[in-house]
Formats: C-alpha cells, sequence, structure tokens
C-alpha cells in the first residue's frame, strides 16, 4: 500500500503547475503546541529536519504552548493558505477540544486543512504494583467488585488518558473513579504511589514499567504495541476496542493543490526511512503513521464524532 501511495502522490506533482510550482522557496514555520522535549515537539523536529533536506529550505519549528493547543491553531487558521505556516496537531486538539470548549478560536474541520498523518502512540494500562492483579482480566474482575469503586488517573478532564478509561468502563461494564491530574506525569506518579491504583498511561512509562513501579497489563491499540510485543491489546478480549494516539500536519484551510502533494509526498518518504522510525521511536515509542488523505480525513471524521458522542455522555468539561 505504501508503494501505491508514494506512485501516486509523486505522478501527480510532476504534472503539477501553477503559482506553487516552485514550492517551498522560503522557510517554513512548523507550530508545536507543547514545550520542548515532549513527544510531539520530538516528532515536529525529526520530521522538519527531514522536509529541510528535501526541499532545501528551513523548517523552524515554533513552540506555541497555552490553552490546550487552541490559541496557536486559531492563529494557524488565520494564516496565509500557502503552505508557509504548518501546525503538528494531536488528535485531542482537531476531534475533542471542540466538545470540550464552549468557546473555540476556530472550526478544527473547516478552518485547517489536514496535510499529512505522522505518528502514532498506544496507551498502557497500568496498574499501581500493589494491586492484586496480574492480568487484564484479572483487572476487569478485580474492578468489578470493588465496593467502593478504584479510582483511576488520567492527565486532566477531557484527557485522552480519560477518554480511553471511560470507553473500557462502559465496553467492560465496570466502574471506576476519575480522579484529573494536572498532566500525565503527575498522574503517572500519582499511580505509583498508590494515590490511584489505575491509569492509561503513554509507552513514554516503559522505564517505570521495566522498573516494576508500574504494572502494565494491556495496550489499546489494534495492533501489539513494539514498545511492548508481549503485552496483550484489548482489542483481543473486547474485539474492536482501539483507541491510539495520532499526530498530524495541517494547515489553513484552502491550501493549494500543488503544496498539499509536494508535502504528502515528502512526508510519506521521510517516514520510511530507517533513521526517522529509529528516533520517533526512541521519542516514547511513536511510531510512523501512513495514510491516504481520505483515510486520513476519515479518521479526523470518525474521532471528532465518536468523542463527541462520549463527552455529551458523560458530561465532561475542560478545566
Amino acid at each position: 500500500m505504501l508503494a501505491r501511495i508514494i506512485f501516486a502522490l509523486l505522478a501527480t506533482v510532476c504534472f503539477s503547475t501553477g503559482a506553487f510550482a516552485q514550492y517551498p522557496a522560503r522557510a517554513i514555520r512548523l507550530v508545536v503546541t507543547i514545550l520542548p522535549g515532549g513527544a510531539p515537539d520530538i516528532a515536529a523536529r525529526v520530521v522538519g529536519q527531514k522536509l529541510a533536506e528535501s526541499f532545501g529550505q528551513p523548517v523552524v519549528v515554533e513552540n506555541r504552548p497555552g490553552a490546550n493547543g487552541n490559541t496557536a491553531a486559531g492563529e494557524v487558521a488565520r494564516a496565509p493558505a500557502d503552505g508557509y505556516t504548518l501546525i503538528l496537531a494531536a488528535d485531542s486538539l482537531i476531534a475533542i477540544n471542540p466538545h470540550l470548549y464552549a468557546r473555540m478560536p476556530l472550526d478544527t474541520l473547516r478552518d485547517l486543512t489536514p496535510v499529512a498523518s505522522l505518528v502514532a502512540n498506544q496507551f498502557v494500562l497500568s496498574v499501581n504494583p500493589a494491586l492484586p492483579v496480574r492480568t487484564f482480566t484479572e483487572f476487569i474482575e478485580y474492578a468489578r467488585k470493588a465496593n467502593p469503586p478504584l479510582h483511576y488517573a488520567s492527565g486532566g478532564n477531557g484527557s485522552q488518558h480519560q477518554l480511553t478509561m471511560e470507553l473500557l468502563k462502559a465496553r467492560a461494564g465496570i466502574d471506576l473513579t476519575h480522579v484529573p491530574y494536572r498532566g500525565g506525569v503527575p498522574a503517572t506518579t500519582a499511580t505509583m504511589s498508590g494515590e490511584v491504583a489505575a491509569m492509561f498511561a503513554g509507552t513514554s512509562t516503559a522505564p517505570q514499567i521495566r522498573a516494576g513501579r508500574l504494572r502494565a497489563l494491556a495496550t489499546s491499540g489494534a495492533k501489539r504495541s513494539s514498545a511492548f510485543p508481549d503485552l496483550p491489546t484489548i482489542a483481543e478480549y473486547y474485539p474492536g476496542f482501539e483507541n491510539s494516539i495520532w499526530l498530524g500536519l495541517f494547515g489553513p484551510a484552502g491550501l493549494p493543490e500543488e503544496v498539499l502533494l509536494k508535502l504528502r509526498t515528502e512526508i510519506t518518504r521521510a517516514l520510511q526511512t530507517a533513521e526517522v522510525r529509529e528516533r520517533l521511536h526512541a521519542a516514547g515509542g511513536l511510531e510512523p503513521f501512513l495514510t491516504t488523505p481520505e483515510e486520513f480525513a476519515a479518521l479526523i471524521r470518525r474521532d471528532h464524532e465518536r468523542f463527541g458522542k462520549l463527552i455529551r455522555e458523560i458530561g465532561i468539561k475542560a478545566d
């Protein structure tokens, strides 16, 4: 399938003409919605470096944290649609924030153009080692019988940590009490200390898991994680269960087709190189996530709809 994607993109680029045929003719600004050092920032710099090498123009990563990414996304949406201002956005910004915030500076489906999916990551259902469970099925049975319900940590109201656990609660018919923290790091610390019993942690917690400070039971992806190949997926017990984090590249609405085709072609090439794959995996188990433009658009619509439904059902509001 990858060869088909590349061939189609290359064929179209060869015949593209117009005002943007020489794109890029200057530096590209790539906005990241978190502080330097996190997995999205690393992904932006790894992919951005490869794009700069291919295009012969700098790709300047600009970190703009705050307002859960909404402010930065609004600024990118208002930028000229010329391909020189892009944003690396997580699924939470595109598909979750619109349902959490009463006032958004943009319509993420209307005001941004999906350029390409970049990377994906899974959650790991992890528990405090003192909890008397060693397998996923034991955890479900223990949680089902617990009275009062077990407490679980998340990185905040409306975070992917919370939504993934809420999906599991609904599917397994169990009850757990949500305890929101201000980010994944304090949530992980609370789970390790026993302040709460469980959480869906990112694969970046691999060192804590291997050191025995957390016990990993299962992963949330459609297939087993390369970071934890011995762990079962939840889908092996509940077919169809899947919730992975994805990161994608977006630009303002109305990006020219020539620009989209060039970006998509070079991103596809970059994500297939061993160097990029190794650097992404080292950044917390990130995996290249290649899709066609149609597949990426369908994924965005799916997540926007399903998270909106879940958020309305459980009445989540932003902190």
